[in-house]
């Protein structure tokens, strides 16, 4: 089962109280206090493995703790520290405070430990306290209590590309054909009901990540659909390729702005996410359909069809439009960097698309390292 939001309490191990004790012993007098320590909580970390994708391993845990310390003996013996509480999630995990809502941690690299709660310290035993004026000491410190937070975690799939568009517009279609995902694929509506990744390979030795999530319809941001629970999987997807679905009874140009609005709903953040557009299915009209309803779709959004992706073997049966990069012009924010139609089912431009987006993701990364 998928599973990207679970809520635990989770608490560090409590310090164990310091020992009173005094040295006896035959032909020792007054032997005076030998009370050891107790020792420290464990501590609680997260650990990022990339075996696991999912957090269903804490699915049904409601309280995660370290174990305390023992407290401390007799004979200056200190007790056994706590055993540490390690957690295990995704790349791409959030921690979040449940009182305030703030993200208190952020974690996305493989191999990463990190110090979440600390466990508590453990009591002095007496005999930290003799002095000259105390000779027994008759008192010791108790351990510190461990911390407790209540928290959400939240997983947010890390990708290049993620796709946006409307249910059964072709999404786990065409992540199938370029990349290695498996994704349940029929002609109905929200086929997809949990987000998927796959590898898209660019000749031997470069790829990109692609993410497909639940279509999105109008009023996703308003909590309609499954899209508002999985828009927050491509927040942090570098790039979008808008589905444009070209044999669907809603105009392409009315799918093309449902989907900048509901992006922009949801997070100013997504709205500024460079992206590219795909005409979707493409084979269920002729080629003179698909090339003026291009032109027309183009021309509406206030740009002009060119050759420039020509350069990637796009069919020059139909139009098309790609932005040209040259050294220092920005790439554009509100409008495609690209517009191109597709077909999975008969493999109809997908090669080109493959380049064409690793190519967008390339500029972007360049454009955001300078």
């Amino acid at each position: 089962m998928f599973v990207d939001s679970v809520e635990l309490m989770i608490s560090s191990g409590k310090g164990g109280a310091g020992a009173i004790s005094f040295w006896t012993e035959k032909f020792v007098v007054n032997g005076g206090p030998d009370g050891g320590d107790g020792g420290k909580g464990g501590n609680v970390y997260f650990y990022v493995d990339n075996n696991t994708d999912t957090l269903s391993a804490l699915r049904g845990k409601r309280h995660i703790k370290a174990q305390n310390g023992r407290p401390g003996e007799g004979r200056k013996k200190y007790g056994k520290k706590g055993q540490d509480e390690i957690i295990t999630v995704p790349p791409g995990t959030q921690v979040v405070d449940m009182e305030s809502g703030e993200v208190l941690l952020d974690l996305l690299e493989e191999g990463q430990k990190v110090l979440f709660l600390e466990g508590g310290k453990g009591g002095l035993g007496n005999m930290h306290f003799k002095s000259a004026s105390n000779q027994r000491p008759t008192y010791a410190q108790p351990g510190l209590p461990g911390i407790t937070k209540q928290v959400r975690l939240e997983m947010k799939l890390i990708a290049d590309v993620g796709l946006v568009g409307y249910p059964n517009v072709g999404k786990s279609t065409l992540i199938s054909t370029l990349s290695n995902a498996k994704p349940q694929i029929a002609n109905y509506e929200f086929t997809t009901l949990t987000p998927k990744l796959g590898v898209v390979s660019v000749g031997d030795f470069d790829s990109f990540m692609m993410a497909d999530i639940p279509g999105i319809i109008e009023g996703a941001s308003d909590g309609r659909g499954l899209g508002l629970e999985f828009l927050k999987h491509i927040e942090r997807t570098k790039t979008l390729l808008l589905l444009i679905d070209a044999s669907n009874y809603r105009e392409m140009k009315y799918q093309y702005e449902t989907l900048l609005v509901e992006l922009d709903r949801y997070s100013e953040e997504l709205a500024t996410r460079h992206y590219a557009v795909a005409i979707t299915k493409i084979d269920a009209l002729s080629d003179e359909e698909v090339d003026s309803k291009t032109k027309e779709f183009i021309e509406e959004i206030g740009l002009e069809p060119n050759e420039t992706l020509k350069a990637y073997k796009a069919s020059d049966r139909y139009a098309s439009y790609g932005f040209e990069a040259d050294f220092g012009v920005e790439l554009p924010q509100d409008k495609p960097l690209f517009v191109l139609p597709i077909s999975s089912v008969a493999h109809i431009n997908t090669e080109p698309l493959r380049y064409a987006l690793a190519n967008l993701v390339k500029l972007v990364k360049e454009s955001e390292s300078n």
